[in-house]
């Protein structure tokens, strides 16, 4: 079960950071031979799904790099990356047990959300930067994680799994920090808004 669990774990994972990549990544390997994705994920290696894939990364790879656009990309797929994480993890499994399944659909979305929310929260934070370039790296950053990380879950497992419990450990502490933070930087710069208006009509 460890190369399905790492699979599964691997495709939740990509997809709450850059689910179009993942799913792109993994055709692609599929469609190469590199990898065989069990008969419920092999459509991801269908021309069509690799062509769409790609596209839909590529506009994200542009819409990424943009500050403040970034961020209102995130929310909207906040409803995207975390049901497509859960149903990669369960297609990962295959024809499993559908008690299993519906674990892996559970812990799969739970994955997917995580990595969503540690990447939105962390860009909504860099947003209130006025300078663009630790936007840029912050996303190519992303884009090699996202790489470096589905071909550690499809060739090196258990190494995957071991830094992907080490995240999670890292998610738990920082994500109420920076949601903390997140805060307090949006009302700092509300409260500096209305201060400047304020002094605005005054003059």
């Amino acid at each position: 079960m460890l190369e399905p669990i790492s699979l599964a774990a691997g495709l939740s994972w990509g997809s709450g950071l850059r689910l179009y990549l993942t799913v792109l990544l993994a055709g692609i390997f599929e469609r190469t031979g590199l990898i065989h994705l069990p008969e419920t994920l092999s459509v991801l290696g269908s021309p069509w799904v690799i062509g769409v894939a790609a596209v839909l990364s590529l506009a994200e790879f542009l819409a990424d790099k943009i500050p403040a656009f970034d961020s209102f990309w995130d929310a909207i797929h906040t409803f995207i990356r975390i049901p497509a994480g859960a149903l990669l993890a369960v297609g990962a499994l295959g024809n499993a047990d559908p008690a299993l399944l519906t674990i892996a659909a559970l812990a799969g979305g739970t994955l997917a959300g995580t990595a969503h929310l540690a990447k939105a929260g962390t860009r909504a934070l860099i947003n209130l930067s006025p300078e663009p370039v630790s936007n840029i790296v912050t996303s190519a950053t992303e884009d090699g994680l996202v790489f470096g990380g589905l071909l550690l879950a499809l060739f090196v497992p258990m190494l995957f799994l071991v830094l992907l419990g080490g995240f999670l450990l890292l998610a738990a502490w920082a994500l109420p920090r920076l949601w903390r933070q997140v805060q307090g930087g949006f009302r700092g710069m509300a409260t500096h808004m209305v201060s400047r208006l304020v002094r605005s009509r005054h003059d």
